[in-house]
C-alpha cells in the first residue's frame, strides 16, 4: 500500500522467485537473494547490481546453479553485453 506521497507503507512485501515466479514466503528459510555486481570493460565495479532471488523449492531440487546461470545469461543478453 502507498500513502499520498507515494511511499511504500506495507510492513511485509513478499519476494518472488526469479526462476519460477513463486512467492517466497516468510517461512521459506532455504531461499536466497543474490546481488550480482556489474563490471565495466576494465573489470572495475560500477556500483550497479542485479538482484536474483531463488526459492527453497529450486534449491531443494538441486537446480539453483542452473537457474542462476540461465537467469544471468538472459540478463546479459537483455543488456547487450
Amino acid at each position: 500500500m502507498q500513502n499520498e506521497e507515494g511511499q511504500m507503507m506495507d510492513l511485509y512485501i513478499p519476494r518472488k522467485c526469479s526462476a519460477t515466479n513463486r512467492l517466497i514466503t516468510a517461512k521459506d528459510h532455504a531461499s536466497v537473494q543474490i546481488n550480482i555486481g556489474h563490471l565495466d570493460d576494465s573489470g572495475m565495479y560500477t556500483g550497479q547490481y542485479t538482484t536474483i532471488a531463488l526459492c527453497g523449492f529450486i534449491r531443494a531440487q538441486g537446480d539453483g546453479d542452473g537457474a542462476l546461470d540461465r537467469l544471468w545469461q538472459k540478463k546479459k543478453a537483455e543488456a547487450g553485453q
